[in-house]
């Protein structure tokens, strides 16, 4: 039974470094999903245990910003901000430097994904009409929601599974968290702007690509009321968090539905957007690394590394351990197999910057550049690995060496 676990347990994480199985209409949250059904079915484990493999607080925690994020861009908060942000009297370094400062403080809060997703598009036409070359706005839009996501314990799903499962402290995780964060958002804005060399307009082919029609924004227009709400709702719960005793994952719960008796925006809406491919993907994943778990051998593993010399509960192993993994396999599986061999707080602190600093490398480490890379070819704009690496490369190494010297520092 053990080698049949293993052998679902490779295929699984198989699809999480392909994105999908050859020949199966398949992505990544419908290979977990087939390796959950399928420990099932061989009997490794019961459905009560598949149930209570899946981290439930972590999963409601998820849910509840997922809510609250639909309440904002229902409200047409983000398309208001990209707008407000487009008509700034700025240059385009000033314009770019604003545009990373707003995605980072957004998608610490709302999620790198979901800003990505609702500002990308409205971001194109705002370049447009200002007649400013996309492609370095929208490399910024996405390094700066993955940098500005580290930030906090909601910014992004792995943050979200760290800090639920390690019960960190979300105010000393910010604390810690600051400094690297806002020295990388320096770092990638840096970068953009010497790569642009004051070309910030596009020529030949480009330019007429750029000019070329697009499939519209679908923009929300903007209800100040559902805003205010949705604010004043993410407002009390960084409140909360930051000096309520109560579980993280219970006030946001509450918080998510009070947003959901409304008068207006009609539930249905909010859950349409809902990212429930995402919640699948996680219990599935829940449930094919607690399998693992059970036969022992990740145990028997990291005890071969240790004699070896290689200690995953070691700063310098996970360091590396978590960059590697999240580029092979995606963050959020690197994290679910990592967690268990981190025990204390200077891992999950490292845990969860690295897992995500790290999604700036290529375009694939990241569900963000993914959005932010469909979102400009809709239009047009094509933005392949290289023009990506050209950026997400020394930004991802050097915000790793920034954040690797200072929790050396730290800790």
């Amino acid at each position: 039974m053990a080698t049949t676990i293993l052998i679902i347990f490779l295929i699984v994480y198989l699809g999480m470094i392909l994105g999908g199985l050859p020949f199966l209409q398949l992505d990544r949250t419908g290979v977990a999903l087939l390796g959950a059904i399928a420990l099932i079915g061989i009997d490794a484990l019961s459905l009560e245990e598949a149930v209570a493999a899946i981290d439930l607080p972590t999963m409601i925690l998820l849910f509840s910003f997922m809510v609250i994020s639909a309440q904002m861009r229902l409200g047409g908060f983000y398309d208001w901000v990209t707008h407000r942000l487009a008509g700034l009297p700025l240059r385009p370094a000033g314009l770019l430097a604003v545009l990373v400062i707003i995605t980072a403080a957004l998608s610490a809060i709302f999620s790198n994904d979901i800003v990505c997703l609702a500002v990308a598009p409205v971001l194109i036409e705002a370049c447009r009409r200002r007649q400013l070359a996309p492609l370095p706005f929208l490399l910024a839009l996405a390094i700066a929601a993955n940098i500005g996501s580290a930030a906090t314990l909601i910014g992004n799903p792995q943050n979200m599974l760290i800090g639920q499962t390690l019960r960190l402290p979300f105010g000393a995780y910010f604390l810690k968290a600051l400094l690297p964060v806002v020295v990388g958002l320096f770092i990638s804005w840096a970068l953009i702007v010497r790569q642009a060399g004051g070309r910030w307009r596009e020529t030949g082919a480009s330019a007429d690509a750029a000019a070329a029609p697009g499939p519209g924004t679908g923009e929300v227009p903007f209800d100040a009321w559902q805003t205010i709400k949705g604010l004043v709702i993410a407002g009390a719960l960084l409140m909360a968090f930051l000096a309520a005793p109560w579980p993280r994952e219970h006030m946001a719960l509450i918080g998510a539905g009070i947003l959901l008796m409304s008068r207006r925006l009609h539930s249905r809406k909010m859950l349409g957007l809902v990212d429930w491919e995402l919640l699948v993907l996680f219990m599935s994943l829940f449930v094919v690394n607690h399998a693992l778990q059970h036969t022992g051998m990740p145990a028997d593993a990291m005890a071969y590394l240790a004699t070896a010399g290689v200690r995953l509960d070691q700063p310098g192993a996970l360091f590396l351990a978590t960059f590697l993994l999240s580029n092979l396999v995606s963050n959020v599986p690197a994290v679910m197999l990592l967690l268990p061999a981190v025990q204390h707080e200077v891992g999950g602190v490292l845990l969860a910057l690295v897992s995500t600093l790290a999604g700036n490398l290529l375009i694939v480490g990241s569900i963000a550049n993914i959005i932010v890379v469909d979102a400009a070819a809709r239009y047009g704009i094509a933005i392949d690995w290289r023009s990506h690496a050209r950026v997400g490369v020394p930004v991802t190494l050097a915000t790793l060496a920034v954040s690797g010297i200072y929790l050396a520092l730290l800790f």
